[in-house]
């Protein structure tokens, strides 16, 4: 088991944000990633579809012998992760409890939380948050604009901060001291969210804080590589051009061979 690769998996490019906080934390690991391109977005679908793409995702990545799971998506974790856990005897981790946990420290306990329709319309933050700190006063709201800002190079652009302006509107009226990033392409516009919001606001990263708990269960479970890895994996469900483009953009590197690949 130790010398098996860890996988993730995503709806698309986004979840190559958790692969990189990963890939930084964990350099001996070998990491196989799977964006189901075909299949983007998540966020717009029924529960009942995410719940059917989340696994046959998963059993994709299991089928390549993987040791750990980890959904790097903020939709499939808020709908598909008790079953993912119920379907496959490996550890399985979503990305909204690191960020619930983080989260939980914020000074005035008053958060906001962003994300896809289908993240925001779930309550799984809300949720997570409330469990651990129950007089919390969250405020949810949901941000589809900002993937395909993200995804066009455009993070840091006028017409992100702009965007970023009406989005964040009833959230700073709150008087929020702590913002949840609840998609992984969000941290890509930290620095306009920074602008917008000034600097008394956390921002909440919720793949730092992903990779923060696969360190931790890797080493709960010794399931560390004894050897020097560090051979990364990627798969795709459409063509590869796109991905390989605005993945680069998000690793700062080429990403190399993409394979194709059918699932489901």
């Amino acid at each position: 088991m130790q010398h098996r690769a860890i996988g993730v998996f995503d709806s698309g490019v986004g979840g190559l944000t958790v692969f990189k906080e990963i890939a930084r934390l964990l350099p001996r690991e070998n990491l196989v990633y799977l964006g189901d391109t075909a299949r983007v977005p998540y966020g717009t679908k029924s529960v009942e579809t995410v719940q059917r793409y989340a696994l046959e995702a998963a059993q994709f990545l299991i089928d390549q012998g993987v040791k750990l799971l980890v959904v790097a998506c903020n939709t499939a974790s808020a709908v598909a992760l008790p079953l993912l856990r119920q379907h496959f005897q490996l550890p399985v981790i979503g990305v909204i409890e690191p960020g619930a946990r983080r989260a939980a420290d914020s000074r005035n306990r008053r958060i906001g939380v962003i994300g896809t329709e289908g993240t925001i319309n779930s309550q799984r933050y809300p949720e997570a948050i409330h469990a651990l700190i129950p007089d919390a006063q969250i405020s949810s709201v949901a941000c589809p604009l900002f993937v395909p800002l993200a995804e066009e190079g455009w993070a840091e652009h006028e017409i992100a901060r702009l965007t970023a302006l009406e989005y964040l509107q009833p959230l700073m009226a709150e008087s929020i001291d702590t913002l949840v990033l609840g998609c992984t392409h969000y941290p890509l516009l930290s620095n306009t969210l920074r602008r917008v919001l000034g600097d008394t606001v956390s921002l909440v990263d919720s793949a730092t804080e992903t990779a923060k708990t696969v360190q931790q269960l890797i080493h709960q479970y010794d399931l560390e590589n004894p050897r020097a890895g560090g051979q990364h994996t990627f798969f795709v469900t459409d063509v590869p051009t796109r991905f390989e483009r605005v993945g680069r953009a998000f690793l700062g590197k080429s990403l190399g061979q993409i394979e194709q690949v059918q699932i489901g």
